[in-house]
């Protein structure tokens, strides 16, 4: 397994792990808002995040287009399949 973590210019944590079969995408998502919605689209994730009346949209590549979404406990999933 290889690890690797993202900080983009808004302060937004990624971290990203490479396993035999898939990739794993996981961010906090107190990072992003209180109401967080994902599209994927291709091999581009879209966060759309509600903070209030403060809507933002965060987009980012992912390693392939096999991808599942899920949340848990705070925590944004991407699995993407190799």
């Amino acid at each position: 397994m290889s690890t690797q973590q993202f900080v983009g210019g808004n302060e937004r944590f990624l971290r990203r792990y490479e396993y035999e079969d898939s990739w794993v995408v996981a961010a906090d998502l107190d990072s992003f808002g209180d109401e967080v919605d994902v599209d994927i689209v291709g091999t581009t994730a879209i966060v759309v995040t509600e903070t209030g009346d403060r809507v933002t949209e965060t987009e980012f590549e992912l390693p392939g287009e096999d991808a599942s979404v899920t949340t848990n406990n705070g925590v944004l999933t991407i699995t993407v399949q190799k």
